[in-house]
């Protein structure tokens, strides 16, 4: 058994490099195509979306709070709301959603 999580620790190691060591040895020159620019633009901000949206609904005791906080700090953002008072709204919605929830039910 604990010889196989060196195992394992191996093939997380060699992928993560290879992942890192490819783009720089295969992707010397300038990329002139304009899709593959703009997949690599975008490509982090996806990755951090994918990461997130399922933490917003499972971090809270009901996930009806992380739908209204979410939905709420989609607008204020929206309206030019700080990414502070964003953080701070969705919390406090939170908050509140689960404090009543906690009353109610």
């Amino acid at each position: 058994m604990s010889h196989n999580i060196y195992i394992y620790i191996l093939v997380a190691a060699l992928t993560s490099a290879m992942i890192r060591i490819l783009p720089l040895t295969l992707i010397r020159g300038k990329i002139e195509n304009q899709f593959i620019q703009s997949f690599l633009f975008y490509l982090p901000y996806v990755t951090l979306a994918v990461m997130t949206f399922p933490a917003i609904l499972e971090a809270t005791q009901l996930p009806l709070a992380g739908i209204l906080a979410l939905v709420l700090g989609i607008a204020a953002a929206w309206v030019g709301a700080s990414l502070f008072k964003v953080a701070v709204l969705c919390c406090g919605v939170v908050f509140l959603v689960e404090m009543l929830a906690g009353i109610l039910l």
